[in-house]
């Protein structure tokens, strides 16, 4: 008699997993759904993780190499931050095979530009939700990760610090020469503003 209770707690306990896991999955998202209109807010709670992260390696004078690829990360998250969600050089071969299979001549691009007089937000690649979501994710993982030993790789720090400096200068210059030869800028608060303006005229 005794076994059979036992057996059946155990498999009491196990069947509750499942709904345990799915009740904390739904706080979770809650608690996102709730701060997802505060964005000043949460980037200031992302920022003060990050400088916590920071501190904790300088006094800790080591996991430079969790450090570096936490920098490598939030580098390419910013990237895909500031890019267009269509490529402007795919659009530009689509466009020249269909003007070679004789299609329209004047085919508009998808990318506000400054030329234009209709408002076109700009469509990003890594909307800013999912932007913050990764950064906060991505230093709470590595803030918890400088805990153990094992991330503390020795490294020589000066050369991660100028590797990473180069690489982020050469990469927003390659950013900054697409922008400028597709004409888009990845920010619309300007245009907002004229395009209300107009429509009050």
């Amino acid at each position: 008699m005794s076994s059979s209770e036992a057996a059946n707690e155990s498999s009491a306990s196990f069947q509750n997993i499942p709904a345990t896991y799915a009740r904390i999955k739904r706080q979770y998202q809650q608690t996102l759904d709730r701060v997802t209109p505060y964005v000043l807010y949460r980037w200031i709670g992302t920022g003060v993780t990050i400088a916590v992260f920071e501190l904790r390696i300088v006094l800790a004078q080591g996991w430079y190499i969790v450090c570096y690829a936490h920098a490598i990360y939030l580098l390419n998250l910013l990237l895909a931050f500031l890019q267009p969600k269509f490529d402007p050089s795919l659009q530009d071969d689509l466009m020249a095979d269909e003007l070679e299979e004789g299609g329209e001549e004047e085919v508009r691009s998808p990318l506000p530009s400054s030329r234009d007089d209709e408002f076109r937000p700009f469509v990003r690649r890594l909307p800013e939700w999912q932007f913050w979501l990764s950064t906060t994710r991505a230093t709470l993982i590595s803030f918890f990760m400088t805990f153990s030993a094992v991330f503390d790789v020795p490294v020589y720090w000066p050369i991660l610090v100028m590797y990473f400096c180069v690489l982020f200068v050469l990469t927003m210059r390659r950013q900054l020469q697409h922008m400028i030869k597709y004409r888009y800028v990845p920010f619309d608060w300007g245009r907002k503003t004229r395009y209300g303006g107009a429509s009050n005229k």
